[in-house]
């Protein structure tokens, strides 16, 4: 039998950054447990979280949020403020607006340098993490096992600045389509792991986004770094990575592990880039069981 779970209260926080209205849902609070944030992937406005947010909010208070450009969030109010510490500090004024003062932070993909780079800049606020198949640095050096995206994006962005309007069109006519979602399954994904349903919601969401902010923000991306944070980090951790995961292989995942003092790490069989989604419910008992286990982790 399903649960009903509280209807989520929708906000909007302005960002201390510039000004950019960001979007966010938040449960009802559940009293001696921190608020659990959710912190997405580029181009993305909360579908890997399909499965594990409702796990979640049974017994934790979850917050989602949608960055600058995606989702139900404002285009940034000055176009180059796109990058990973706006990002962190986006979210320090999105739970300023909804009264929160300290949480757990879960990253997917890019989401994992949001959250390092939140503890970086807001280090009181975060009480411990969950990073799920990312990378601490540079993640185009990595993708698809080369550097290739990396060098083509200097290209991309160059072409994409001649005809941004033709490209949005395009964007918006071809990635939601039956074609797409084969091919996607094709090259990374699992077909029968990752239903159609699952993973359309990405496909419009990415379509109805600003292409010349995506590839701003993906150069941000690459330039990012948080490897010297990890051997600092004195807080709770959690490493999820796909063992098939070709965007953010799973070398990445142990290493951070590796460098983050008493993390914990778990590598799921078969999963890819999509593996909150591909296997529901390990990763939902793995990370409840982390969350549930670890002294002090509940609000005093």
């Amino acid at each position: 039998m399903s649960i009903a779970l509280p209807a989520a209260r929708v906000g909007y926080a302005i960002s201390s950054v510039d000004g950019t209205p960001l979007y966010y849902e938040i449960g009802a609070p559940k009293p001696g447990r921190l608020p659990i944030v959710l912190c997405d992937g580029i181009g993305c406005d909360g579908f890997i979280w399909k499965y594990l947010k409702p796990a979640l909010a049974v017994d934790n208070q979850v917050l989602r949020w949608h960055y600058r450009g995606h989702g139900r969030s404002q285009k940034p109010k000055i176009a180059d403020n796109v990058s990973i510490p706006n990002l962190s500090d986006d979210l320090a004024s999105v739970l300023d607006d909804a009264g929160i003062d300290e949480a757990v932070i879960i990253g997917h993909s890019m989401g994992v340098q949001v959250a390092l780079e939140f503890h970086r800049r807001h280090r009181y606020r975060s009480k411990g993490l969950v990073l799920m198949c990312g990378a601490h640095s540079d993640p185009l050096k990595t993708f698809k096992g080369s550097g290739m995206l990396e060098a083509a994006l200097p290209m991309m962005r160059k072409t994409l600045d001649k005809a941004p309007g033709l490209f949005s069109s395009l964007g918006r006519a071809i990635l939601p389509r039956d074609w797409v979602y084969r091919l996607a399954t094709k090259f990374e994904f699992q077909e029968q792991l990752l239903s159609h349903r699952d993973f359309m919601p990405y496909l419009k969401s990415l379509a109805q986004m600003d292409p010349v902010l995506f590839l701003e923000m993906l150069s941000q991306m690459a330039e990012h770094s948080t490897r010297e944070l990890l051997p600092e980090i004195r807080i709770p951790t959690l490493v999820i990575s796909g063992q098939l995961d070709t965007f953010t292989p799973p070398s990445l995942g142990r290493e951070m592990a590796d460098l983050i003092q008493d993390s914990q790490y778990c590598e799921i069989e078969e999963g890819t880039h999509s593996t909150p989604l591909e296997h529901p419910e390990i990763v939902g008992e793995v990370t409840l069981d982390f969350l549930d286990k670890i002294p002090g982790l509940a609000a005093s």
